[in-house]
């Protein structure tokens, strides 16, 4: 019984080791496949800036904690905040909305302030209206400027690479509300 099991292994081990290297010796065949098909992928870089407006205060505000430490009522380590935040075009709150930034982000460094931030930055606004990034990455709040990844996006930036640089310009100690630059750099891949 143990040797028929172990030539049943033995023999499902050799039939996947067939198979990647059957694959990989014919590869040459896919990619004369794809150059046939004449599939042509150009690159383009935008540079996006504008402001986030983060309210944690107030009567309206646009990011509340969500979980936390037991017996806590701060922002100590673990604490993590639900947001919709505005993207505006200058520093103001008033000025033009150009989109939100909807996600979470959460206290996960208990030495220092570093959030671990998960956010879409969905744009309402111009030529990348309905378009959308995705961010998530450590933001070191206490540095003046912060650089976090972009791992993807939809619309004008499907296939979306690349990264953030924020760097807060006003920041209410009080309310813990904050007002932060955005210089976001976004490579998108075209295909046609």
């Amino acid at each position: 019984m143990v040797s028929s099991i172990s030539y049943s292994v033995f023999t499902a081990y050799f039939f996947v080791f067939l198979s990647i290297f059957f694959v990989t010796s014919n590869g040459f065949f896919y990619e004369e496949l794809t150059e046939g098909i004449a599939i042509k992928r150009t690159e383009k870089t935008s540079h996006l800036h504008f402001y986030f407006h983060d309210i944690v205060g107030g009567k309206n505000p646009t990011a509340v904690k969500i979980a936390g430490p037991l017996n806590s009522t701060g922002y100590g380590f673990g604490s993590t905040l639900m947001m919709d935040d505005a993207l505006t075009e200058g520093p103001e709150r008033t000025s033009k909305l150009v989109g939100r930034a909807q996600g979470l982000y959460a206290i996960a460094a208990q030495e220092d302030v570093s959030l671990l931030m998960v956010v879409n930055f969905a744009f309402m606004e111009g030529e990348y209206n309905g378009s959308s990034i995705s961010i998530l990455g450590r933001n070191p709040v206490l540095n003046d400027v912060r650089e976090m990844p972009i791992v993807g996006g939809s619309g004008l930036f499907r296939f979306a690479s690349g990264y953030a640089l924020a760097h807060t310009i006003w920041f209410d100690s009080k309310t813990g509300d904050a007002t932060v630059e955005y210089n976001v750099y976004v490579t998108t891949n075209e295909v046609s």
